[in-house]
């Protein structure tokens, strides 16, 4: 019995670029949904948010059920807190620990890194956007309106705070980007029209309804709430803090 040989040439090289930008993609998501931190912001809050403030009459959201006014709300809290919150500090403690420069030095080129990063942030999303609106429903949330609409208040509002997360991550301190992160959520959580409808501030409504948590809230409100047609107003607001987010990010992200 005779055994056949051969010469084997190896062949190194990266793997194909979409199926790498696929494989850090689902990392990241699973390092995600495995931070308890990052749950707390993700799932818990806005959760515990919708379900006490609809149940039980604390804030007066005017006219109308409450979670009505609430679920649109919540829905921009959580878009906020994984695209800002969350990927500001994951991203931040990355750079500190040095995790980025590593990658940076890997086939993944830094474009791709970031392109993943914002995928995961893009799966998450849609999780949560399902739990809560599944929640909203029990609670007896009826929506109605253009699904084209509220899907493009998503993307941009996620374009946006992505740009302000990286910006944060990339340029501060990983324990100034978590204590900032952390106050800048709780801040428009109140002001931002979340919970709080923005005419309940008098003079300052008009400066607060430029912040794009308020035009995110705002415009799935209009849509989802009261039917309107393209909230253009609120998506104008959105595209201009996604340009300048995502420009500055990428001009003064420090990998190092």
């Amino acid at each position: 019995m005779t055994t056949a040989t051969g010469t084997y040439t190896p062949k190194p090289g990266a793997a194909p670029l979409l199926r790498m930008i696929a494989a850090q993609a689902a990392l990241e998501t699973r390092m995600l949904l495995r931070n308890g931190e990052q749950l707390l912001l993700t799932v818990v809050i806005p959760t515990l948010l919708l379900v006490l403030f609809s149940s039980v009459h604390v804030v007066d959201t005017g006219a109308g059920r409450a979670v009505d006014f609430l679920a649109p709300g919540v829905l921009a809290l959580a878009v906020m807190s994984t695209a800002f919150t969350g990927q500001a500090i994951a991203t931040g403690f990355e750079r500190r620990y040095g995790v980025l420069k590593r990658l940076a030095s890997s086939p993944l080129p830094r474009w791709g890194l970031m392109t993943a990063k914002t995928a995961s942030v893009l799966v998450t999303e849609i999780l949560q956007v399902i739990l809560l609106t599944v929640i909203a429903l029990a609670l007896g949330w009826s929506p109605h309106g253009n699904p084209l609409a509220v899907l493009l208040l998503l993307v941009l509002g996620t374009a946006a705070f992505s740009g302000l997360g990286l910006l944060m991550a990339g340029t501060l301190r990983a324990e100034a980007t978590l204590a900032a992160a952390n106050l800048v959520f709780l801040l428009l959580l109140v002001g931002g029209g979340v919970i709080v409808p923005l005419n309940r501030f008098g003079g300052a409504q008009d400066v607060l309804g430029l912040l794009p948590i308020s035009a995110l809230s705002d415009g799935l409100r209009d849509v989802l709430r009261d039917g309107t047609g393209t909230p253009w107003a609120d998506l104008g607001v959105l595209a201009v803090w996604a340009v300048v987010g995502l420009g500055a990010a990428g001009r003064f992200f420090r990998w190092e």
